[in-house]
This record gives C-alpha cells, structure tokens and sequence, in this order.
C-alpha cells in the first residue's frame, strides 16, 4: 500500500512568480497593508475612553403622543393618527416638559412660531386646523386667541371615534417667555418653523430683556435664517443646519478613514442616525472624539428610514440597548418617559448636566 501522500503549504516567492504576476502580489500586498493601516488608524482604542454616563437626554417636545412615523409629510396632521395614549400629556406645554424634565431630559425641544402682537407661541404646526377647533396660521394670530384654543381638540387614535383630549387643552398653549420663567433652571432647544430671520431677533430681544434667561437657550435648528441670526446674538448656544449635515456626514464618509474632519461638521452639532452610525471612521469613541476636537457634539437619532423627517428618536428599549457603551453625547428620543427612567436605572450616577463640547 502506498504511504498516503503529505500535503505541504509552501509561500511561493515573488521572485518565481511570472513576470505578468509580479504587479498583481505587489497590489495586493499594498492594498492589505492600506487596509489593515486605516482599521488601525480608525480603532477605538485612539479615543480617550469616555467616563460612565457622559450622557445628555434631549426630549423631543417634551412628553408628548406619539405616532407613526411612516410616510409623514409637512402636512400630515399627527394628532390624527397617534397610538393608544400611554398617558395624558400633550405636546410644547408646560405640564409635558415638566414631565420631561422629571423623567430624566436635560434638554427639551420646542417649536416657536410669531404671533401678531409680538409675542412667541410654543406650538409645533404651521396651522391650527389639525390639533385644535380653529383655523389658519398658526403666525397669523395674536397671542390671547392663541390661548383660547383647545389644543387636545383634534387627537384621535381610532380615526374619529373618540377624542381622548377634547376640552383637556383649552389655554394649555404657552408662550416662550411663560416657558422661560416657569424654569428658572433648564435648558431648551429652539426649533424655529420658518425661514425669517426675524424670529431669531425675537428670542434674542426676549432674552436681552431677562439676561438670566440666555442659559435657557441651549441651542436652536430649522430654519437656516432664523437659527443664525439667534446665534449672531447670543454667540455660544447649539447650532446647525439640515443642509450642513449632510455635507458632514458625507464629506466625513469620504475622508474620515485619514482623519479628516470636513468643516461642515465643525463648531455645530452632529445628528446621526442609529442605524448609520456603525458606518461612520471610528464610531463610537473616536468618532465623537474626532468631533469633540472639531468643536462639535453629536446627537444620536432614532433609526432613519424613508418617509422620516429626521426627528426619530431612541424610542424603545431595544434602540436603547443598541447605544453603544463607548459613545458619549446626545440621545434625542420621543419617549423620554420610558428612556428616562430606564437609563438611570442601569446607570444611577449618570450625571444630571449635559455632557459639555
């Protein structure tokens, strides 16, 4: 019988490779060599490993009913489509950002419109057809017929069968200065609805006239006029853009494996979405590190899909799972009331302020 034949693995050297096989083995041993090059450029471990519950909670509205998120448009009227209400609070009022701010938020998001006699309305849509028994633009009325309304009028969860909040959020609307004085000691995110710049000139004279209030304004977005002219005026708060962070993200995408920070991704805020941040060099640690140095922080979205606004939040436990334990910054979410409370539960000594850039 014959001895059963030994198999032997044997490198074959460049030199005896064929001459037409020589630059492939040379590309290919660079082309490892880079690779191997950016993941260790990229690795976790050039972050400063961040200290437990370096965490900020941001509150979209405050407390609010929560709806699908599937197929939103500009005018898509929420209240009409909600889930089954988990609770009785309502959006942008005073009892829902009190709740927020129980519940764990550092920051609470809120919408602002002008009215016609001057003042600020905390109040999300560009009309008051859908939330309440009026009818028109919202910047269209004065403050007092503002206040008169039901905000709760228009919210269903069974396509009209019932309205849980009807008559529950008669005057409920406030105004931001009502908002400012009622916490003395909080911070706010101004979401601005239009593209007039007059509305940063606004705030920025409410402020002026209560300098104790100017810690309030955490940061403002949306409109790209309005938000640069607060920040012209009150230098220092959050800003950025829609169209800023794209060019971030991508221009990060395409040269962030040699480290480079593109300029749209400095001096703002990042918002990234959960689902797209494992693409991103060096996510989670040396991503914000990277962003931290830039001046930036990021904000970390619910998992973005079509149809979605942007505004996605880490909703449910198993988003809240999925955060990884690395990353240091922002969780904006639209159920604070239950991402709160369970993140203190795992970390009790998260600390009570927003992380600082």
């Amino acid at each position: 019988m014959r001895a059963p034949i030994q198999w032997q693995h044997r490198a074959v050297p460049v030199k005896g490779l064929r001459p037409w096989q020589r630059p492939l083995a040379y590309g290919t041993a660079a082309l490892a060599g880079f690779i191997v090059a950016v993941l260790v450029f990229n690795a976790p471990f050039w972050a400063r490993q961040p200290e437990p519950g370096l965490l900020g909670l941001i509150a979209h509205r405050g407390v609010h009913q929560t709806y699908p998120r599937e197929g939103l448009t500009n005018d898509t009227c929420t209240a009409e489509r909600i889930e089954a209400p988990r609770h009785d609070y309502l959006e942008n009022t005073l009892h829902s950002m009190q709740a927020a701010f129980d519940a764990g938020a550092d920051v609470v998001e809120l919408d602002v419109h002008p009215t016609t006699d001057g003042k600020l309305a905390v109040f999300h849509d560009w009309t008051i057809d859908c939330r309440t028994e009026g009818s028109g633009v919202t910047r269209e009325q004065t403050m007092a017929v503002l206040k008169s309304l039901d905000i709760g009028h228009g919210y269903t969860a069974d396509a009209g069968a019932t309205f849980p909040f009807r008559g529950s959020g008669i005057g409920l609307m406030p105004s931001l200065d009502e908002v400012l004085d009622a916490f003395p000691d909080r911070h706010f995110l101004v979401n601005f609805k239009s593209n007039e710049a007059r509305e940063g000139d606004l705030v920025a004279d409410l402020v002026a006239g209560r300098p104790d209030w100017q810690e309030r304004i955490w940061g403002a977005y949306g409109g790209d006029p309005p938000t640069y002219r607060l920040n012209d005026r009150l230098p220092g708060i959050h800003v950025w853009a829609r169209r800023g962070l794209m060019d971030c993200l991508f221009g990060y995408a395409g040269l962030g494996w040699i480290g480079h920070v593109p300029e749209a991704c400095r001096d703002t805020m990042v918002m990234v979405p959960i689902n797209m941040a494992p693409f991103l060099w060096g996510w989670p640690e040396l991503f914000v590190k990277r962003m931290a140095d830039a001046g930036s922080g990021v904000i970390l979205l619910g998992p973005y899909g079509a149809g979605d606004p942007g505004t996605a939040g880490i909703d449910a436990l198993d988003q809240l799972a999925a955060v990884p334990a690395g990353f240091s910054g922002y969780l904006w979410t639209n159920r604070i009331e239950l991402i709160g409370p369970e993140l203190a539960r795992q970390n009790p000594h998260r600390r009570a302020s927003p992380p600082a850039l």
